[in-house]
């Protein structure tokens, strides 16, 4: 059965200062994560894709950053589910929406059935401002009640009439980025101008981030967002760990302010629930930042996967131009074809059955979301992009389940008005040299778009 980690005292907050003794401790715990985090799976990872294993290969082999696809290919030729050096893994659309929907698996995974020096280590390397968004209390591996009692605290400000009501907001900040873009005739990085920009300043805004603050932001998710890949090299993840902590120290200043002098925003409300509502420091920390952090990561990939793929197929986007009704399509036809997010992953709670395959409680089946997306059993011709597509919209690009991404619609919001207002503003928009795809597998998008904006 599947366990979330109890919850602490809520007066027993964790120390803004810490003690001598921590840190003279904290080398020592830097390590101990690396280790059970990053060091020890880089090598397990290394040896399965030496042996040839396809996920061994997917998550090390520089070639499959730039193109999963064949992989992809040769795991659902398998069959369903198949195994690998992570366990059960499926490319199979109706494989994985089983996975996700079903009630036997979560994302959490019992540690008290790991071996006694791991429960150590893992006690020994705990340390909050090292936290990042896929370790607990975070909503993104914890599972229901928790999970149930963290969402709902945070639902309201995502609904649709909430999103809808963001709109214009998010209109008038693409307007403003572009603004600053107009008259230039050189090469620009659409990312870093452009599709990075929009979404942290539309999420800063939600969650009452200071203007002055919101670049800090662009550069502490970009490499903290780094620690959702296994296997990091320890300088990667020694930057990854530096600006997990700059992160920690902005929020416990934020929710001090906020405390004080709370305003309307979500963070406001979360800062000063009454009673039994109250969150601890961890899971203020948690919450807080998973909305910062997916409330950019998916868009700027988004964005950035869009322009390419539109500008490898001139011929869809002058029809957008034509006719603004498609973008909604546009938007699900890039989310499936080219996902934000290529991967998840899923621990069964109890013995169970997958694909008629027996698993028992504990197996971790790994869902391959960008292999799903192009499952023929689904989407016919599924390598062709294509923005007319009529189903597009049945990919699992932001999960499914009770961990369907919180963020969707706001998401979808910001690719429709981004991409138009790009287009609008800069109908001769064309990608100039080569654009460079992140170093993470996990995330699949660009970290420089190059391009002429006329």
């Amino acid at each position: 059965m599947t366990t979330t980690s109890p919850r602490p005292d809520r007066t027993a907050a964790d120390p803004a200062t810490p003690s001598a003794t921590a840190r003279l401790l904290r080398p020592a715990r830097t390590a101990t994560r690396y280790a059970l985090g990053h060091g020890l799976p880089a090598l397990y990872l290394a040896r399965a894709a030496r042996r040839g294993d396809p996920v061994g290969r997917l998550l090390r082999d520089p070639a499959a950053r730039e193109d999963p696809f064949g992989l992809y290919e040769q795991l659902r030729a398998r069959g369903p589910l198949s195994g690998s050096a992570l366990g059960p893994v499926t490319a199979s659309h109706a494989v994985a929406t089983a996975v996700l929907r079903s009630d036997a698996a979560g994302v959490g995974w019992d540690r008290s059935r790991a071996p006694a020096l791991v429960r150590w280590a893992l006690r020994f390397g705990d340390e909050l401002d090292a936290t990042g968004v896929a370790e607990p209390p975070s909503m993104l591996v914890t599972d229901p009640p928790d999970h149930t009692r963290l969402r709902r605290l945070v639902s309201r400000a995502f609904t649709p009439r909430a999103t809808l009501a963001s709109e214009p907001m998010v209109r008038r900040t693409a307007e403003a980025l572009l603004d600053r873009l107009a008259g230039r005739d050189d090469v620009v990085d659409l990312v870093g101008t452009y599709a990075a920009q929009l979404p942290v300043l539309v999420i800063a805004d939600l969650l009452a981030v200071p203007a002055g603050r919101r670049e800090d932001f662009l550069r502490w998710g970009a490499a903290a967002a780094a620690t959702l890949d296994p296997g990091l090299p320890p300088r990667r993840y020694l930057a990854a760990e530096r600006a997990l902590r700059a992160m920690h120290a902005f929020l416990r200043g934020h929710f001090a302010r906020l405390r004080a002098d709370p305003g309307e925003d979500l963070v406001s409300r979360l800062v000063t629930l009454p009673g039994d509502e109250a969150l601890t420091e961890r899971e203020l920390h948690a919450t807080v930042m998973l909305l910062l952090g997916a409330g950019f990561e998916t868009t700027v990939n988004l964005l950035g996967n869009a322009v390419v793929l539109l500008d490898a197929h001139h011929e869809q986007w002058d029809a957008l131009r034509e006719d603004p009704a498609g973008w909604d399509g546009a938007v699900e036809e890039v989310l499936r074809h080219d996902s934000p997010v290529q991967l998840t992953g899923r621990s069964t709670t109890r013995d169970t059955e997958v694909a008629g395959v027996a698993l028992p409680a504990g197996a971790r089946v790994t869902l391959l979301l960008g292999a799903a997306n192009r499952d023929p059993a689904v989407f016919t011709d599924p390598a062709r992009f294509d923005v007319t597509r009529s189903n597009a919209r049945e990919h699992l690009a932001f999960s499914g389940g009770v961990h369907y991404c919180l963020g969707a619609g706001l998401a979808r919001l910001e690719g429709v008005v981004g991409l138009r207002t790009l287009s609008e503003r800069f109908p001769r928009l064309r990608v100039a040299g080569r654009p460079v795809r992140r170093d993470l597998r996990t995330l699949r998008g660009f970290e420089v778009l190059p391009v002429r904006l006329g």
